[in-house]
């Protein structure tokens, strides 16, 4: 039975995000590198926020440097960070100024 091979050229998922401003930034990241790359749903997440992730996809042959590159670059958005954030921006905010304690 032959080995199946993987193709260099074929686009893998390096990265996930819910917040486009991230993915673009990542994508720039990568290409200021000069990896190619393109963000699968993009368009997305201007039709209903939140069910559309972006994609970052890379040649399988780029995986390893772009996800070494987006880890230095700090642009990740995963489901966690966007919870967090979600969750920070509907917290009621406590002023404690008033309180003579």
């Amino acid at each position: 039975m032959a080995e199946k091979t993987q193709d260099p050229e074929e686009y893998v998922t390096v990265a996930e995000f819910i917040e486009p401003v991230f993915a673009q930034m990542a994508k720039g990241a990568l290409e200021s590198a000069g990896i190619e790359c393109f963000l699968e749903g993009e368009h997305g997440n201007s039709l209903l926020n939140a069910a559309f992730w972006a994609q970052l996809q890379v040649h399988q042959k780029d995986e390893e440097a772009a996800r070494e590159i987006l880890d230095a670059a700090d642009v990740s958005d995963d489901a966690s960070a966007a919870e967090e954030r979600a969750s920070d921006s509907q917290a009621p905010q406590i002023d404690n100024q008033d309180d003579p304690a």
